[in-house]
Parts: structure tokens; sequence; C-alpha cells
């Protein structure tokens, strides 16, 4: 197959001209490698160009450090391992119909203005990957802006307690006090400093009775041994009067009620 394929290159002024020469009979296959080569090269060269375009001509409003950071997320995403062969297939596939479907019907072909005028899905899934970009990078100043707010209260707060045990298991949390007596959580949303959303989850209610109390030591009992979102929260908050634990009196009565569940 090789033996039947010649190229042939010419530099010119303002651009290089590729010819490539084939037996008619292979013509299927070649095309759709050269497809391939070609939807390749515009993801490895284009790409970020396309994406920052995008971002500069939606979301304008945004400073040159936001969108850098919307472009990096961007980036990331389309490069993450857990994602990235399924975007990355999705890329490669789109801009690949699109040149085979070309070349099978012209016998020459402008890069630049094929970019341009002639893979406009590709691009508009570009903008999706950006638009999911820019909800992810609110959604983290909002919670850097709330992480702030809080972290403000509980400094003009006078503490009212010295010591909350949090039993965190299967995302459950359970307050105790230094006593290891139950701690009621105030459900009562109207004097609330903080809630999610409208359905009031329990991590919500142990959230705002935390700040209710403001205590000057939290000691977070991992039952389970995992730190998610909620847990990482009061981490922000609360900084160092966060104490880890998995392995005290506490943790293993929890544990063995557990295990007997």
């Amino acid at each position: 197959k090789s033996n039947s394929i010649y190229f042939s290159l010419r530099n010119f002024k303002i651009y290089k001209n590729i010819i490539i020469h084939f037996n008619n009979k292979d013509s299927k296959n070649v095309l759709l490698d050269i497809s391939k080569i070609l939807s390749k090269l515009v993801i490895d060269n284009y790409e970020k160009i396309i994406i920052k375009n995008i971002i500069c001509r939606e979301y304008f409003y945004f400073n040159k450090f936001e969108q850098k950071e919307i472009l990096d997320y961007t980036l990331n995403d389309l490069d993450d391992k857990d994602e990235c062969i399924y975007l990355r297939e999705d890329s490669l596939n789109l801009l690949c119909n699109f040149f085979y479907k070309y070349l099978s019907e012209h016998k020459s072909i402008v890069l630049k203005g094929f970019i341009t005028f002639r893979i406009k899905k590709y691009i508009e899934y570009l903008a999706d990957q950006v638009d999911k970009s820019v909800n992810k990078f609110i959604i983290k100043r909002e919670y850097t802006e709330f992480i702030s707010l809080l972290k403000l209260y509980i400094s003009t707060e006078e503490n009212h307690i010295n010591i909350i045990n949090i039993v965190y298991n299967n995302s459950n949390p359970i307050l105790l006090d230094e006593n290891k007596k139950i701690i009621i959580n105030d459900t009562n949303k109207f004097n609330a400093k903080y809630l999610s959303d409208i359905t009031f989850s329990s991590n919500d209610y142990a959230l705002n009775t935390l700040l209710s109390l403001n205590p000057k030591t939290i000691y977070v009992h991992l039952i389970d041994n995992n730190i998610d979102d909620f847990i990482k929260t009061i981490k922000a908050v609360y900084e160092n009067k966060v104490i880890y634990c998995t392995d005290c009196n506490i943790c293993n009565l929890y544990k063995s009620k557990k295990a007997i569940h």
C-alpha cells in the first residue's frame, strides 16, 4: 500500500501545498486515513485556539484571569484520564466524518478555511464543554465566597462550646458534645446561617448547628474513612480547629454499631 501513495510538498510565501497521489482502488481507505490524520492535527494544533475564541466571544464579561481559569478547566476536562477517551473519541469522530465527507466530494482542501466554515458541530461540541467549565468555575467562585463568609462569621462570634465530635458514617453526621451526648440539630430553617437548597439535607442542618454553637475544637470521626464535600467544607471553614480521627473510643463504638447492623 505504501508504494502506491506518493507525497509532494511545495512551499509558497504564505502557505504550504501538500499533494497526495494514490491508487484509486484504495481511495476509501486512504481518504479515511487522511481524515484521521487531519482530525488529530486539528485537535493538537487548533483546539486550544478555538476554545479561547469561544471564551472571548461568548464569555467576554469575565476578566482575563477568569477566562484563563475557564480555559484551563476545559482543557483539563478534555485531557482528564477518566473522561479523555470518550471526549477525544467524540472529537475525532466528529472531525473525521467532516473531513471524510468533504474529501470524498472534493479533490483539494484549504485547512484554515475548512476549520473556519466546515466544522460547525465540532465547534458547538467544544462550546458545550466550555459551558460546563463556566458552570464549574461559577460554582467554585460561589463556594469560595461562601467559605469566606462563614469564616468571617465564626471569627466574629463567640464560642458557645469547647468541643464537638462529628461521627461521620455514610455521609450521615451525628454531633456529640464533649461528654459524648448527642446534640440535636437545629432544624429551624428561619434561624439558619446557611442552607444549600430547598431540600434542607441533614448535612445542612448539621453545618448550621456547628455555626450556631461555634466550637473551639471539632473532632471528625471518620467511620468509613470518607472525606467528602461536607467534611471538606467544615475543614475549609474551621481550618486547624478540625482534627480527623479514625481510631478512638467513639470511632470504635460506632464502627461496632455499624458491624452489628
